[in-house]
């Protein structure tokens, strides 16, 4: 029930929320006292992390100079692991490269020496065992390095010392920094997790406003009802007011939704009312009373079950999901909401279909996912997203350096959509190219720049072409 074209839009809202938001690799400021030791330490801080990027096959001076490590080409055993990936592709990190002066060639002469050490570590026997890497893993494998081969080797010492202003508690300092900044990388998987738990809820809230939109006819029928019986009270009633008509409160598919099985067990499990919206059905039920479809409803001679669900499709459909009121309700409720409202009142309006064709209390209502699927396309979907992001960011900066594209200028929502959409034309086989395409670029046009539907659809088709030539992309 909950489709894959509303999946994808929560995937790219937390996916948005979680890295617009992360602080891994968020390097450390320069110091502001300019003591020798904290100058020191900021130097062997910057060139310890530009060290993990050279011994994983990076070029790291903006020189023509060659870093050793290239001489090992294709054989280097450290070359594509995540965490140099993730360094290389940080701002800031990439601003002290073309800035150069770190100092960073003093190293060149134990490079080789440091990555014999490395491969031939316990560490990284345990590191190997596993083919594939996440980033957290990677981060604790180069911490382990750090703290135990690189800082501690009497080689490397020895080169820091070819800074003028070495100092050993210097040295010794701005390790502690670089391993505290990776270190960082376990506030960002806290950051994950409340993403992860965030689109969950998300998917969640919205099969619960497709229950409470079901029901809230239920609510605005009780004070159609409550208005009537306080109007028999009243000192001199009217004729009409002690006679009412009504059809309008015992309409059938009202009692069908309150008294049907599957609302009630959900209701049951996730308890849910809008008692407390008074003004908001009281707008509602003024507004259903004054139109055209109630005052038709009313005059008829005779109704059944197949028209009193009618009725309310046509009043939910014209009437209630425009309302500005039921707007505000829902912001009030969930933050969610509001973009929910289309997909959910389309398949609540097919759910009441679904009432008038079987004319029975007990009809089934949609459950949460169509399948199993459906049900692990979203989580599946953002944690690829997650983990491939520097990869499929990298194939869009391939495609865009060359355009009329500014890459410092783009929408960073347009960014989220497309590492989307290329995880999902690599993940998802089984679903034609021209429906990713065509979803997001649709999520492009709804959520970010008038220029973004164009420009999603161009570099999407650039980089599935280009995945194509590359065999990783049979679609």
């Amino acid at each position: 029930m909950i489709n894959r074209i509303l999946i994808r839009i929560k995937v790219v809202q937390m996916l948005y929320s979680y890295l617009l938001t992360r602080n891994e690799f968020q390097l450390q400021q320069a110091p502001v006292a300019k003591s020798r030791d904290s100058k020191y330490a900021y130097s062997t801080y910057l060139n310890i992390l530009l060290l993990v990027m050279e011994l994983s096959g990076y070029r790291v001076d903006n020189a023509r100079r060659r870093n050793p490590m290239e001489a090992l080409g294709d054989a280097n055993m450290l070359s594509g692991n995540k965490l140099a990936q993730a360094l290389a592709s940080n701002i800031d990190i990439r601003d002290i490269i073309a800035k150069g002066g770190t100092g960073i060639e003093l190293f060149d002469d134990t490079l080789l020496r440091l990555y014999s050490l490395i491969t031939k570590s316990a560490a990284y026997t345990d590191y190997r065992k596993k083919k594939r890497h996440d980033l957290e893993e990677d981060v604790q494998f180069w911490c382990v390095i750090i703290n135990t081969v690189i800082a501690m080797n009497p080689l490397v010492i020895e080169a820091a010392r070819g800074n003028e202003e070495f100092t050993l508690a210097g040295f010794q300092k701005g390790v502690e920094m670089a391993v505290a900044t990776l270190n960082d990388y376990q506030d960002t998987q806290t950051s994950f997790a409340r993403a992860k738990q965030s689109l969950n809820e998300s998917l969640e809230k919205a099969y619960e406003l497709y229950h409470a939109l079901l029901i809230l006819p239920v609510y605005i029928t009780d004070m159609e009802n409550e208005r009537i019986e306080a109007a028999k009270t009243k000192y001199c009633p009217t004729d009409y007011e002690l006679n009412p008509n009504m059809r309008f409160v015992e309409n059938a598919y009202v009692e069908a939704i309150r008294h049907n099985p599957d609302m009630e067990a959900y209701l049951k499990k996730h308890p849910f009312s809008w008692d407390s919206d008074y003004y908001m059905l009281k707008e509602l039920l003024d507004k259903i009373k004054a139109s055209e479809a109630y005052k038709e409803y009313m005059d008829e001679e005779t109704t059944d079950f197949a028209r009193d669900c009618e009725l309310w499709r046509t009043l939910l459909r014209t009437v209630v999901f425009p309302s500005d009121a039921l707007a505000e309700a829902m912001e009030a409720r969930s933050v969610y909401w509001n973009d929910d409202l289309a997909i959910m009142g389309t398949f609540v309006l097919k759910s009441i279909k679904h009432f008038a064709a079987s004319g029975r209390v007990d009809t089934s209502l949609l459950p949460i996912y169509k399948d199993d699927e459906d049900a692990k396309f979203g989580p599946e979907l953002f944690l690829t997203a997650i983990k491939e992001r520097d990869t499929y960011k990298s194939y869009i900066e391939k495609f865009i350096n060359d355009s009329s594209w500014d890459p410092e200028r783009l929408a960073f929502m347009d960014i989220v959509i497309l590492i989307t959409a290329i995880t999902e034309l690599l993940k998802f086989p089984a679903i034609p190219m021209a429906v990713t395409m065509n979803e997001y670029v649709e999520i492009a046009n709804y959520y970010s720049t008038q220029r973004s539907g164009q420009f999603i659809n161009g570099v999407l088709f650039s980089i599935a072409n280009y995945l194509r030539e590359e065999g990783r992309l049979a679609k």
